[in-house]
């Protein structure tokens, strides 16, 4: 049996592959926690003033930043 060609019948279309732009994935849709009041692990950056403030209490202090935002998201006018 005769061996396929190594190179590609059509060049034309051998280069306009290797060229081609590649389609990034998208992300994958997030859907909010399926239950209320459930915390999620999230990174920020906060100033070290404000961090000392909330840590000079002891332990605990990452629940006394999640009330403050809490307060100032209730606190803010809808709409």
């Amino acid at each position: 049996m005769a061996t396929p060609p190594r190179r590609p019948t059509n060049p034309m279309a051998a280069a306009e592959a290797a060229f081609k732009p590649i389609k990034k994935p998208t992300p994958p849709i997030r859907e909010p926690a399926a239950a209320p009041n459930v915390r999620e692990l999230v990174s920020i950056r906060i100033d070290r003033a404000v961090l000392d403030h909330f840590q000079e209490d002891g332990p605990g202090w990452q629940d006394r930043i999640n009330d403050a935002l809490r307060q100032m998201v209730a606190g803010k006018p809808q709409g």
